[in-house]
């Protein structure tokens, strides 16, 4: 019987960075997974924080020379990978010198918001998709963990819904208590709307003249978790009110639901 394969893609992860406690839980995560007979891989951007002599990044040739498009711009995709330490998983990390040189991560020294976040979460999401499919890895789970992912779920069921790598897909989203949107500019939408999208097919991750990451990914996604110890009411309410597969996860032995979640979907 084969395994199942669940894919990890996450903005933070420990060793490598941790802004906000998902990079220790994400940490955790995938060797408990693959303890449990199940087969990994994590994706997370390459942010310039990171140390690649320290964590052995080495760049894969084979993967990277990919350019993404945003809004007709095109980007390089360098593709990098690291062994995560104490385990045998392969952690790949999405690179491009203009979105993730810089020594700061979503602030620039001064503790404002870097201007072009929605732009670097564009070039990361189409970039993580694109690259599985380089892999040619089809994933029974896609695990999508904090604000970077959020358009992974909406991608998944519109624009690669038929791709032979995901159409069997499940999308879990985990949720946190983070607000990044208010850098978010009136044409988040029309850039985000990637291989032939409508701007108008996004209306999801729009509230009222402004941008809601969590709102538009929830209703795209096939499970949730609730990663943080609490989340604001309008979340909550967003959630409970699409009745999916739901389960909060922040008490000390939180692991072994989680697989329980994965196998859930996926059977």
């Amino acid at each position: 019987m084969s395994k199942n394969r669940i894919l990890f893609i996450t903005q933070e992860m420990e060793p490598y960075l941790d802004l906000s406690g998902i990079g220790s839980l994400i940490q955790k995560l995938p060797a408990y997974a693959q303890d449990s007979g199940m087969e990994i891989r994590i994706l997370m951007p390459r942010f310039g924080t990171i140390n690649e002599r320290r964590h052995r990044l080495h760049e894969v040739v084979r993967l990277s020379g990919m350019n993404i498009i945003i809004n007709d711009d095109d980007f390089a995709l360098i593709i990098k990978v690291a062994s995560l330490p104490g385990s045998r998983i392969q952690v790949y990390f999405l690179d491009n010198d203009e979105f993730f040189k810089r020594k700061t991560v979503f602030e620039d020294e001064e503790g404002k918001l870097y201007d072009d976040n929605q732009d670097r979460m564009i070039f990361f999401c189409k970039g993580a998709l694109e690259t599985v499919k380089k892999f040619g890895w089809p994933p029974d789970v896609v695990h999508c963990h904090g604000w970077m992912t959020s358009l992974i779920p909406f991608y998944l069921k519109t624009s690669y819904k038929n791709d032979p790598v995901f159409k069997h897909s499940k999308v879990v989203l985990s949720v946190y208590d983070q607000i990044i949107e208010k850098s978010f500019t009136e044409d988040f939408l029309t850039k985000a709307a990637i291989n032939n999208l409508k701007p108008e097919q996004l209306l999801a991750f729009k509230n009222g003249t402004g941008i809601t990451l969590d709102k538009g990914a929830i209703q795209y996604a096939d499970g949730i978790i609730q990663g943080s110890q609490s989340i604001s009411d309008a979340l909550s309410t967003s959630i409970q009110s699409t009745e999916k597969p739901f389960i909060k996860t922040t008490e000390e032995e939180f692991l072994p639901s989680y697989i329980d979640f994965y196998k859930n979907l996926i059977h």
